[in-house]
């Protein structure tokens, strides 16, 4: 998953649940500018960071091996 793919889940799973980019924020103790560059593909997040903000959009991380076409 690249990191665009990964901001436009989260900002459609933000939309979904009907909350605004600082108050995304406030829930998950980031900044709004680290919301705000996440969201655009910018960001390049910790571990960390990134499982506290799945974690209040209630999404989970996914690891499966890759589709190879021979």
């Amino acid at each position: 998953m690249l990191f665009t793919d990964l901001g436009e889940t989260v900002r459609a799973r933000r939309k979904e649940l009907g909350i605004t980019q600082p108050v995304l924020a406030e829930l998950s103790g980031l900044s709004k500018n680290t919301i705000y560059k996440l969201e655009r593909g910018q960001g390049n997040p910790t571990t960390k960071v990134l499982l506290v903000l799945l974690d209040v959009l209630g999404l989970e991380i996914s690891i499966r091996p890759k589709s190879v076409e021979l």
